[in-house]
């Protein structure tokens, strides 16, 4: 299982546009948008999970692609290796 970041997601996107969009690439097992709190609006970027062959077709089919008035960036989730940060 593969962990996608998209990004530069227009404010209306919705999970169930994402879920369309990356589905045409495979089995969609998750979604979830970074929403505004008090709008309600996203914020410009979700992860999207599915399986890693699946995951991969989704990246290079769909990065820098058109959606919703968008360019979007999709890539595969990176995890933030830095320690001792501040508080």
């Amino acid at each position: 299982m593969k962990r996608i970041f998209a990004g530069n997601l227009s404010p209306e996107a919705t999970e169930r546009d994402l879920t369309s969009l990356f589905s045409s690439f495979g089995r969609v097992r998750s979604i979830r948008l970074v929403k505004d709190t008090f709008s309600g609006k996203c914020k410009g970027f979700g992860f999207v999970e599915m399986e890693g062959h699946e995951a991969r077709a989704a990246i290079a089919g769909l990065n820098s692609k058109d959606f919703l008035g968008r360019p979007i960036k999709v890539n595969e989730e990176r995890q933030d290796k830095r320690e001792g940060r501040r508080s």
